[in-house]
């Protein structure tokens, strides 16, 4: 028995901190009739997470007589990031890695094609949603399986007392636990009007407009529900259209009712927010109220995960999915598929969300109404809505539709929150497009 010393992310109140944790791999023992496998996988901030993972692993390994070994890599300081680079330059590494976002994309020379396996998986779990085929489905091909953990909606967390007692909604008659949502009248407008009386209350809502993810990814769904593109399909720049200076005017107004410091905040920071007591909606999945329940349950128990306000588009929700490839390098791709299929069973992803705590998501139709998300508390019922079961929202991915490489370099830079800070402080609005456009153009000569 071989042991790796692999790091694993831990919440400490709204913020991560490390520690070190062995996981013993490979962790078959027999004849290896199927040869080895290695595989690198995203290190859950959920203490256990991990385990569900290696347990399935461990299930099929002994099964198919395979020899794994497992790593599980951190995010933090871009560790897996800079993994998939390395072994895509070196053509060696692990035969299974997860991916999150747009990595499939970018690597899709080296990746094998899935569409046999998704045929299976979406015959068996219904369909995927738009964001996800967009972000692994490449040319008409599959090359990445969406994966169970680490994908996520980033949507409203409200405080259901501060929400009546400032703006006179109750959240959970609009999105009712067991019940298909009530909210209709949960439009962009009235969400306007309640971040108003929240901050005249002293609760302000908690949007961040930094350029890290939440506030990336918060911001897209926005300009989505305006149908504010900056780059089409095809890749033309069409940042001047009237879909995006609307985007950029509500932005104006909700602005001035969030705190002064927004532009400044990081993933951690509306987390830290709602937490604190401080906020009456932050928008995230439910690693906020995750550590409200340890160190401030009576925040916790006023939590309630719901949907996104509808805009003159639609209702849109940031969805932002991880995936697991096979590079077209590894040695056992047959094994590799075969791993991928058993983790993307129903069985096996339901394990995964509740060692999850209800965070994980699969991006599968058929896999939204696990009982974890509806026996979740306190207060119970708090997270039914999460998972999106009645496809009340389009789950989105800010950027989109532009052509990857693009829509890349737009969400990683900020651009949207960027746009939107400089018009808030007083930039003209056709300086602001101009100023983005430029900086488009500045993406596509790279």
């Amino acid at each position: 028995m071989v042991s790796k010393k692999v790091s694993r992310r831990r919440f400490v109140a709204a913020t991560t901190a490390m520690s070190t944790a062995f996981v013993a791999a490979p962790f078959v023992r027999g004849a290896y009739a199927a040869g080895k496998l290695s595989v690198g996988f995203w290190d859950h901030w959920v203490p256990g997470a991990n385990k569900a993972t290696e347990d399935l692993i461990k299930e099929w390994a002994a099964q198919e007589k395979v020899d794994v070994t497992i790593d599980f890599i951190t995010s933090q300081g871009n560790k897996l990031l800079l993994t998939t680079a390395a072994e895509a330059q070196a053509k060696s590494g692990h035969d299974i890695l997860a991916m999150n976002t747009f990595l499939p994309a970018r690597y899709a020379d080296q990746l094998v094609p899935m569409d046999d396996l998704m045929a299976d998986l979406i015959k068996a779990n219904g369909n995927v949603n738009g964001t996800v085929e967009y972000l692994g489905k490449i040319n008409g091909k599959w090359l990445a399986i969406p994966a169970t953990v680490g994908s996520q909606i980033k949507g409203p967390c409200s405080r259901i007392d501060l929400l009546k007692k400032h703006a006179g909604i109750d959240i959970q008659a609009m999105y009712p636990a067991g019940a298909p949502p009530k909210a209709d009248d949960w439009t962009v407008d009235t969400f306007l009007k309640a971040a108003e009386a929240c901050h005249k209350g002293g609760n302000p809502f908690g949007i961040g407009l930094g350029t890290t993810s939440d506030n990336v990814d918060t911001i897209g769904a926005f300009f989505h529900a305006f149908g504010a593109v900056l780059v089409n399909a095809k890749g033309d720049i069409v940042v001047k259209n009237d879909q995006v200076r609307q985007a950029l005017e509500y932005y104006k107004k909700l602005m001035a009712f969030l705190p002064a410091d927004v532009p400044a905040w990081d993933d951690a920071s509306n987390n830290k927010f709602l937490v604190s007591g401080q906020g009456s909606l932050i928008m995230n999945p439910p690693s906020a109220w995750a550590v409200a329940k340890r160190d401030a349950p009576q925040v916790a128990e006023q939590c309630w995960t719901h949907g996104f306000p509808v805009g003159p588009k639609g209702r849109y929700a940031p969805f932002l999915p991880f995936f697991w490839g096979t590079w077209n390098f590894s040695k056992n791709q047959s094994a590799a598929k075969s791993l991928l299929a058993h983790l993307s069973q129903s069985s096996s992803a339901e394990k995964m969300v509740n060692a999850s705590g209800g965070y994980d998501l699969p991006s599968f139709e058929k896999l939204t109404t696990f009982k974890v998300w509806a026996e979740a508390e306190p207060p119970k019922g708090t997270l039914f809505h999460y998972p999106n079961p009645y496809n009340h929202q389009i789950l989105s991915v800010a950027a989109a539709p532009a052509p990857h490489k693009i829509a890349e370099q737009i969400y990683n830079q900020g651009i949207q929150t960027m746009m939107a800070v400089r018009y808030y402080k007083g930039e003209p609005m056709e300086k602001v497009l101009d100023w983005a456009a430029s900086e488009i153009e500045g993406f596509m000569r790279n």
